[in-house]
């Protein structure tokens, strides 16, 4: 699966790119920092992304404003939030933006692994 991944964290985005490669074959195809390169290279890059795992809490801008710019993609990509302020809430809004789901960083890491993993091994029939 071809991710896109929005997280302005150096050591983050090394411990989120670890973490999935222990539940599918994930390849990295751009990590971004900031809202607007985020926004920027999804224009651009229409269908070259399969997966897109966006922080909240960006260097500039929020991953809102990212998930909202997703939300016409190609059918098939899908768009997950993982967040250390990913609350009852802000989930139920970030799917109203067009967000697949959304976890919280500490509590739903085994959720958020879960469902990249069935992502990246689909049951059959699904």
């Amino acid at each position: 699966m071809k991710l896109l991944l929005v997280e302005d964290l150096p050591q983050v985005r090394g411990v989120v790119l670890d973490l999935l490669a222990t539940v599918g074959d994930f390849q990295l195809v751009h990590s971004v920092s900031t809202e607007a390169e985020a926004n920027l290279w999804i224009e651009e890059n229409e269908g070259k992304w399969d997966l897109a795992v966006i922080d909240l809490i960006l260097e500039q801008g929020t991953g809102l404003g990212v998930v909202a710019k997703a939300r016409n993609r190609p059918a098939g990509s899908k768009v997950v939030v993982f967040s250390d302020y990913a609350t009852e809430g802000i989930r139920k809004h970030c799917v109203k933006l067009g967000a697949d789901a959304a976890f919280q960083k500490g509590d739903d890491l085994q959720a958020f692994l879960a469902f990249c993993g069935a992502l990246a091994h689909p049951s059959p029939g699904a």
